[in-house]
């Protein structure tokens, strides 16, 4: 699927669709967790507020804990649409993204809330422009049949200093992680937008491959995809030591809405 057009939109409701107006988040579709079987969950829960405004707040506070303490400096809040691992002091699990011996130290139910082998997606997200903080936007292989069912999509990573008031710089595409069958995809772009306003995102994957794109723009296309369960994932990091000024938390980005067709589309 090598294109320079983004397919049409399915001609009937989507499987999956939230505006995060309700109160509370919907645990039938989202997991507050950050790779909750890699770490413990006082480290991984997302911090985050349903306002009443235009979507889900996701923030960095400023006495949130590292992910884990061998990344530190890490802070992460992400949403994330099921979870699978192995049991403890395995490296079963979704998402082995480190090299560096990965082991499980909370075991999780699998729950797959969300995780077709293809389909189609559209995400609305205003990204941060706060001092270390990264938005990014992926689809992760459950790795629950395999351990080599681990590719990835990564839809953008946008950096708030990639950001301006004209232009924002982004990287997007294709990971390969542990999957024999995929090869390491990735572009750098600089699109004509300002990503900490809201802006749509949409990913098709399938037989036909993967298209990338935001504002209905293709950003990267390739005929590969992965062909198995994915997980989306929607994740705010700092990076870097906590500021000692109280002033600069939280920091936050904002997720609009989302909506999901199962596919192939």
């Amino acid at each position: 699927m090598v294109t320079d057009t983004v397919p049409p939109a399915p001609d009937r409701a989507p499987d999956v669709e939230d505006h995060f107006s309700a109160p509370a988040l919907r645990r039938d579709l989202w997991v507050d967790h950050y790779l909750p079987h890699w770490t413990t969950p006082e480290r991984s829960r997302a911090r985050y507020s349903l306002d009443g405004e235009a979507g889900l707040r996701l923030l960095i506070e400023r006495d949130q804990l590292d992910w884990r303490p061998e990344d530190a400096p890490l802070r992460v809040s992400n949403l994330q649409t099921g979870v699978f691992s192995g049991p403890l002091g395995s490296e079963r699990g979704t998402h082995r993204h480190r090299p560096d011996g990965l082991g499980v130290r909370t075991p999780t139910l699998e729950r797959l809330l969300w995780a077709p082998a293809s389909g189609r997606f559209e995400v609305t997200v205003s990204a941060s422009v706060d001092e270390g903080c990264m938005l990014a936007v992926w689809l992760v292989g459950v790795e629950n049949s395999s351990p080599e069912q681990s590719g990835e999509i990564c839809v953008f990573e946008i950096d708030a200093t990639a950001i301006g008031p004209s232009s924002t710089a982004v990287r997007s595409g294709i990971k390969a992680h542990g999957d024999p069958a995929l090869v390491t995809e990735m572009v750098e772009a600089v699109l004509p937008i300002d990503a900490s306003r809201p802006h749509t995102w949409t990913v098709v994957w399938g037989p036909a491959g993967t298209v990338i794109a935001c504002e209905g723009v293709v950003v990267m296309s390739s005929s590969a995809a992965p062909d198995y369960p994915m997980l989306l994932m929607v994740d705010l990091f700092e990076v870097g030591p906590p500021s000692n000024d109280a002033a600069a938390y939280p920091k936050e980005a904002r997720i609009h809405s989302f909506r999901g067709w199962n596919g192939p589309v």
